[in-house]
């Protein structure tokens, strides 16, 4: 197995919501978010093997319940994360897969193999190719998240927010198309200056969050999770 990992978090309770869980954080990803806080994952190179992570799990029998395949972005190794997942399941680990849905195809191969889902929703789509670089994000973003809502698997969908690049019209519009497609909730996550290589998005960032904007956001999206005050 060839899959290129950058890390790998030993636990967490955060990342694969109420499980104990291992985190292989994947190399390589197509899209360069301009807020993105992984951006050392862009390129694919390998700073851990195979198996050593086999060897770890091996010895968390009993004390760890699921792995989470996160990034850089899991389906730009699909054939590899997809052999990963099926020899994470035989030993008996829970999956969990965190992707911005970067390719349909892709990720219709692994959403079988896994029992939740972290789905990155840059914005609306039209704000897609400003967020992500790459004119083609929002046809591939709008048909896995389509996918995942029609699995029924359990998943959470969440946004990182900096108002340079979402306006409030613009988080109203992302709620109101998600709706449309069947989502009935989601989590809105601040941006984090750590890791990000955008020197203007680090330097011109004010807080979003208003009271008027928490008002509408739950008026049309009442599970809609909000950072705290």
């Amino acid at each position: 197995m060839k899959l290129r990992l950058g890390g790998l978090v030993p636990w967490s309770s955060i990342d694969y919501p109420g499980q104990q869980a291992a985190v292989l954080f994947c190399s390589g990803c197509p899209w360069r978010c301009r807020y993105c806080h992984n951006s050392h994952l862009w390129e694919s190179r390998s700073r851990i093997s195979w198996p050593e992570v086999s060897e770890f799990l091996a010895k968390r029998h009993g004390l760890l319940d699921a792995v989470v395949f996160s990034g850089g972005e899991p389906l730009a190794q699909s054939a590899a994360v997809r052999s990963a997942l099926i020899e994470v399941r035989r030993a008996g680990f829970g999956t969990a897969i965190h992707t911005a849905g970067v390719s349909p195809r892709r990720f219709a191969q692994v959403l079988p193999l896994v029992d939740w889902v972290g789905l990155d929703v840059k914005g609306p789509f039209s704000r897609y190719a400003a967020i992500t670089q790459d004119h083609r994000s929002q046809d591939a973003a709008r048909e896995s998240l389509k996918m995942l809502l029609a699995s029924g698997k359990p998943y959470e969908l969440r946004t990182t927010v900096h108002p340079a690049l979402l306006s409030h019209r613009d988080l109203m519009t992302l709620v109101a198309e998600l709706r449309e497609l069947g989502a009935d909730h989601l989590t809105l996550k601040d941006f984090r200056p750590t890791g990000c290589e955008d020197a203007e998005l680090k330097t011109h960032y004010e807080p979003w969050l208003t009271p008027e904007l928490r008002r509408d956001l739950r008026a049309l999206m009442p599970a809609i999770e909000l950072p705290t005050p």
